[in-house]
């Protein structure tokens, strides 16, 4: 459906830009917070911590999580939203908090657009579709085909859990449904740790879901990978097919790719955005935080400005806003 206009050219063409002197990037105030709008344990917060670690001592100052997790996210996004623009909070949202919770939550109490300020790319990365190794043993999933047949042969019977309604692990699984006629059913958490562990347990049959919090599973072998988000395979999962190999499920054209970025609150002073922007793109593009990254399923991928964020953003609303169409339409 879209691709990611950013990718690894940008980090190549970092390593060459001159970024703000140390003493500059240590004006800030005493402490930083990162707000981060899910449980502990799911992918978003496992990056977020990685990023503080590395944040810390390029800004020489504190850097602490804060878990604000509920309604999808849009509890932690609140927080940000109204916090002091004074440089001493921000979130780490994923791209359907930019691009389609107005969308999801009509009464939603702040507007994505006029309440932050985009500050820079984060990390991007594919879906994975994982399933309870058990239950494709005895349901004969031996691949992604096996499992949409199954699903559309015995329809509500099987159950996906998501990190909540409107993330982007529901509007991949509203894609699927709406192409394969799958009838899969989704089961809403209050984040990807609570969805994880019932997954792991057999309450829920699969997920659809960033992979950080997934791959440690799968190589125990509690969990079974079968398919990509993408159009292509990752080249760190090889063996993993991509959606274009499933083009006679009328999969061919899907190729999502989800991504994560840093806000402030609206109001944010122009020098101080500015900073940040810089001291993030710094940590972020350190070859222990890309190296961390790449066994998880995330390339690390930043902005060139804020603006280019903007413009990613605008550009696909539309996108995510078509799906969260998709999923409503499939609500019974």
């Amino acid at each position: 459906m879209t691709d990611l206009p950013l990718g690894r050219r940008r980090l190549a063409a970092l390593a060459a830009t001159p970024l703000l002197a140390r003493p500059a990037l240590a004006q800030r105030p005493a402490a930083l917070k990162i707000i981060v709008a899910f449980p502990p344990g799911g992918a978003l917060d496992l990056l977020a911590r990685l990023l503080a670690e590395r944040l810390g001592p390029v800004l020489g100052q504190p850097v602490t999580v804060e878990n604000r997790a509920g309604n999808g996210g849009a509890l932690g996004a609140e927080a940000v939203a109204r916090a002091a623009p004074d440089g001493g909070t921000l979130g780490l949202l994923g791209l359907t908090t930019w691009t389609a919770m107005p969308a999801i939550f009509p009464r939603l109490p702040f507007e994505p657009a006029r309440d932050f300020t985009p500050l820079t790319l984060v990390s991007a990365g594919a879906l994975l579709c994982v399933v309870h190794a058990g239950t494709a043993a005895a349901r004969g999933w031996d691949d992604f085909r096996a499992l949409a047949t199954w699903a559309r042969a015995h329809p509500g019977k099987v159950t996906m859990g998501s990190s909540g309604k409107g993330t982007a692990s529901h509007l991949c699984l509203a894609a699927v449904n709406q192409a394969t006629g799958a009838a899969i059913e989704h089961v809403p958490y209050r984040g990807g740790g609570p969805a994880i562990q019932d997954l792991l347990a057999g309450n829920v049959d699969m997920m659809f879901d960033v992979m950080p919090a997934l791959l440690p599973h799968v190589r125990d072998g509690k969990l079974r990978a079968l398919a990509v988000s993408s159009a292509r395979p990752l080249a760190t999962l090889p063996g993993v097919p991509g959606m274009a190999g499933f083009a006679d499920l009328g999969l061919g054209a899907l190729d999502l790719v989800t991504w994560n970025a840093m806000a402030a609150p609206a109001g944010l002073p122009a020098p101080v955005a500015d900073r940040l922007l810089q001291a993030i793109r710094l940590a972020a593009t350190g070859a222990d935080f890309r190296e961390r990254l790449r066994p998880l399923g995330y390339e690390a991928v930043v902005s060139d400005s804020r603006g280019e964020l903007t413009q990613l953003i605008e550009q696909q609303r539309p996108v995510w806003q078509r799906l969260v169409a998709l999923a409503d339409a499939a609500q019974p």
